[in-house]
């Protein structure tokens, strides 16, 4: 059984449920959240500059389909295509 977490913004929501639909996901769950960065942090790109906060989506899936791999490769297909700053992140906790 695989754990991954996906956030994107929730104009990219249709594509990520795409996404999941196609890999094999049976499935999963998703939330509204508030993206926010820290300027101090560490971690670029994975919400707005500044101290604005960002309506995003929080995507669970737990699958023990061996998906996670085309899962990968789709949302990094994805993100190459993008024009704007923000892309689908992925990550599969250790």
């Amino acid at each position: 059984m695989k754990l991954l977490l996906i956030t994107a913004i929730e104009e990219f929501e249709a594509d990520v449920i795409n996404i999941l639909k196609h890999s094999g996901v049976r499935a999963f769950s998703y939330q509204s959240v508030k993206g926010y960065k820290n300027t101090g942090t560490e971690i670029s790109s994975w919400f707005s500059e500044g101290h604005i906060s960002v309506d995003s989506l929080l995507f669970t899936i737990f699958s023990d389909c061996n998906c996670v791999g085309d899962i990968y490769r789709s949302v990094n297909e994805f993100n190459k295509k993008q024009e704007t700053v923000s892309q689908i992140h992925v990550a599969t906790p250790v």
